[in-house]
């Protein structure tokens, strides 16, 4: 992919952050029409939302369907605004090009199926399309997997192609919807330098709370722009009402959010910044799989009528583990007094369970 074209759109600065935004799904024209109203008047000139959902379960909103393709025609007649939305199959290409939408995405449940990712390469190379397109990481962290649902939008004939990122699933509670995996973006970057990536902080945070840190996270490392969810009136929404944000908390990020104009071949103070943060992330996700396992030794106890607190081996493992510390060049003290924390959090989960008590 070696002649990649810049996604660059008559009236947006390109050497500033490509903004995208909107609801998750199209609800209603009303709701369309007011949130792209609203977002028109901040500035925002691309609208995105949602016209067919892919839910994992069946019998929830699935999306109103073609008939929202006509909401997205007159947020462009009215509003001035660019349009963008999700397709999954061969008959929403060619239903969103008919409608004029401007830029198409590709979700991450579809990227990681080559049979879909082809019949929507096969569907744009027929309609001769000239449409950005832009592919979100496949659910699972198989770098491989998204360049190659790239590289079937490539040999389509499609030239303006971007990344998204919007984190991996994972089993299990974790801070982060979906967890970010920085690395693998990174490595794209690397691989494709000339590959424009956006990250989709709405749905790596899952919580409106977190979508100003990772907005901000994604353009200190280089990120190319941000798709981010934002409703007239989220805590109504029929789809992720918790991780939309009002078109004003938009703007109010976006002109928060520091933008970095230069760029050092060594790492910044910034960039250690942000190892910090991605490590100490890790340590909380390494943390809950521990307390999941002393969860699970805690029913063990309960069934065999075996005491919580067991000296002898807490105090082979705080010898040890400190043993090892010392050796890595950290404080003895230190790691007695995180391993003092780790175990005296796990007792109390244990008790929880024998007391029949619910975590």
């Amino acid at each position: 992919m070696k002649d990649l074209q810049p996604i660059v759109l008559e009236g947006i600065n390109p050497k500033k952050p490509l903004i995208i935004a909107g609801p998750c799904s199209a609800e209603t024209e009303e709701q369309v029409l007011a949130t792209a109203k609203e977002l028109a008047h901040h500035g925002v000139k691309i609208f995105r939302a949602g016209i067919w959902k892919p839910r994992t379960k069946p019998g929830g909103f699935e999306g109103v369907g073609v008939e929202g393709l006509a909401w997205l025609k007159r947020v462009k007649e009215e509003t001035g605004m660019y349009t963008s939305t999700e397709v999954a199959t061969k008959q929403h290409v060619e239903e969103a090009l008919n409608a004029g939408v401007d830029i198409l995405w590709i979700g991450a449940r579809t990227s990681a199926n080559p049979f879909a990712m082809q019949e929507i390469a096969d569907a744009l190379q027929a309609a001769g399309a000239d449409v950005p397109v832009l592919i979100k990481n496949p659910v699972n962290p198989d770098l491989e997997l998204w360049i190659g649902a790239m590289q079937r939008i490539y040999n389509a004939g499609i030239r303006r192609i971007g990344a998204i990122h919007r984190g991996f699933s994972a089993y299990g509670k974790h801070l982060y919807r979906n967890l970010p995996q920085w690395h693998i973006p990174i490595e794209l970057r690397r691989r494709l330098p000339e590959l424009p990536i956006i990250c989709d902080p709405s749905h790596i945070g899952g919580k409106r709370e977190l979508v100003a840190p990772l907005a901000q996270q994604a353009l200190d490392m280089g990120f190319n722009g941000l798709i981010i969810e934002s409703h007239c009136d989220p805590d109504c929404a029929w789809s992720d009402k918790s991780q939309q944000i009002t078109p004003d908390v938009l703007n109010f990020i976006l002109n928060t959010l520091v933008l970095r104009d230069s760029s050092q071949s060594t790492e910044s103070l910034t960039l250690l910044r942000q190892q910090i943060d991605t490590i100490d992330n890790e340590l909380l996700e390494i943390l809950n799989k521990r307390m999941r396992v002393s969860r699970e030794i805690g029913q063990y106890k309960k069934e065999h009528r075996m005491p919580v607190l067991q000296a002898g081996r807490y105090d082979d493992i705080m010898q040890s583990r400190v043993k090892l510390a010392q050796e890595m060049g950290m404080s003895g003290d230190f790691m007695r007094s995180v391993l003092s924390a780790i175990h005296e959090e796990s007792v109390r989960q244990q008790i929880e369970i024998l007391n029949d008590r619910v975590i």
